[in-house]
Formats: C-alpha cells, structure tokens, sequence
C-alpha cells in the first residue's frame, strides 16, 4: 500500500502536471466502489474546473479546484497516480512482462482498472488514476466541507512531536506496532515505514504501547520522520504496484533493513530477521536488537 512517502512524491511530481489547467473533458469506469462521489456526478463537477492547489493529509491527496470544491484521491492498496505517457512494467499485464523487452514496451493505454482520466486543456498530458484492485477511493467535496475519513485523522507524522505519541500511548495495552498503523494517532504510517523505524528505535513491535518511555517515543517520533524524509528523497518505495507519476520506480525498497527480509542477517548483528503476524499485518523485526 503506497504510504505518506509515495504520497508525496506523487504530490510533488503530479503538481506541475496539474496546477492551473483546465478540466476539458472526464472519462471513468463503470460505478464501482472506488467512487465515493458517483461517476456521472464526479464528470459534472470536475468538468470546466480549474486545479488551483495540490496538498496531502497522510496518505490523502487534495485537490483544490477553481470555486474552492476538492477532489479528494486515496491510492488504497494498488492504487496508481500518473501522467498519460508513462511507461512501466508495473503498468502493463504479467504477459506482455514476460514476452516484451524494456524497449519495447509501449507507453500506457487506458485499460479496464483505469477509473478516472482527466483531460486537460493546452498541450499538456492527461492525468489517469488506475486501481486493479478497486480499494483506492474518489471523492468530490463541496466547498467547505469535510469527509469523516478526513476528520478522524490524527497528527501528519512529518509534524508530530514526541510528546504527541507518549499521550496517545498511555494506558494503551495494544502492540506499538499496532497504535502506530492507527491514521487517527499519526496520519501518514504504513506498515513498511513502522517496520523500519521501530528497528531503527531499536523498538520490538509488540512491545505494548503503554510501557513506551518519553524516550522511546523520542527515539521513535525521530525514526519515523528520517526514514520517511529519506524515503521521499529516494522517491518511494516500489515493491509491489507503486510508480511515480511519470512511471517510473522509487529507490527507497533498496535501503530496507526489516521489512519484508525475512531470514535475511540483521543489519546490525547478523542474526536472521524474524516475520511474524501481527495485527493480520506482516512485521519484521530483530528478536535480538529490538526490545
């Protein structure tokens, strides 16, 4: 699932592409549960718009529109945010993968998972979101109004402060791992990220969220935003269907130290990295590092 990283960089990436051009025409997919805002509804309010800004809150992107209305885009699990043109292997069937080179393959067509492209005026590309999964969501707010998904929300992890998660941890019996997956403790955390700064804290991810220390959640609030700045500069992480907007792959999967290195030597000690499940998630941790 693309996290607060891939987040923004898409943001960064998408705004040039975006910011100050006009709606001409919108294309969907068939109603499906990716739209929050119906499909005929959604062409009726972007079309004749103009994008005016383009922020992030956690792991959602918010686009404002000429009469102050947003669109509200969730990548979900699989979601993908790119310019049309975009060339990728994440972006092309298993089949033509395995039977096309590299050169070869062409740039993206709009396929059956494509549920949004937006066609903008000038010369400029036109913007596709593609969800195989259908776990992604759009939403179009109204001006001035908000979405429950959006109020409940909790600090951004780039903006929170150490003291923040001490509080939000008292009296907390759950797993640290588990409060830091919750979007309305710290906006922004994914299972990748909390496996790397929990080992970077040298924090054991069932430690309960309860016994952690003023320290500890310094040590932790700290890795959290590293890891994630770091992520950003690498552009992401491409493990699985994520690409930055112009198809391209982020670096940041290649600097893992846990996360999803099961059996691998620890960084650290050398001892294997352990995979358990945790929260119907996959946690990596060291069982010798981390305590």
């Amino acid at each position: 699932m693309p996290e607060l990283p891939e987040v923004e960089v898409t943001r960064r990436l998408i705004a040039p592409h975006l910011l100050g051009r006009t709606v001409l025409r919108v294309h969907t997919s068939i109603p499906s549960y990716v739209f929050l805002t119906p499909p005929r509804a959604l062409c009726q309010r972007l079309q004749g718009r103009r994008f005016d800004e383009l922020t992030r809150r956690g792991k959602y992107l918010l686009a404002t529109l000429d009469d102050a209305s947003r669109l509200m885009i969730h990548l979900g699990m699989t979601g993908q945010l790119f310019v049309a043109g975009a060339s990728s292997l994440r972006l092309l069937s298993s089949t033509r993968r395995s039977s096309l080179t590299p050169e070869e393959q062409p740039a993206f067509s709009p396929d059956k998972h494509t549920h949004l492209r937006l066609e903008l005026e000038d010369t400029g590309p036109d913007l596709l979101f593609r969800d195989v999964r259908k776990f992604g969501k759009l939403l179009w707010l109204a001006p001035g109004s908000s979405d429950p998904r959006l109020d409940k929300l909790g600090t951004d992890v780039l903006e929170a402060r150490p003291a923040q998660l001490f509080e939000a941890s008292r009296g907390r019996r759950l797993a640290v791992k588990n409060l830091l997956l919750n979007q309305s403790v710290l906006a922004g955390v994914g299972n990748i990220y909390a496996d790397e700064a929990l080992f970077a804290a040298r924090i054991h991810p069932c430690r309960p969220a309860g016994k952690l220390s003023r320290r500890a959640c310094q040590r932790l609030v700290c890795a959290l935003q590293r890891v994630m700045l770091r992520s950003i500069e690498t552009g992401g992480s491409s493990i699985s269907d994520y690409i930055a907007p112009d198809g391209s792959d982020g670096g940041y999967q290649d600097e893992r130290t846990v996360y999803a290195r099961s059996g691998e030597p620890c960084p650290r000690c050398a001892r294997p990295i352990t995979r358990i499940v945790l929260g119907a998630r996959g946690t990596h941790f060291c069982a010798k590092c981390q305590r």
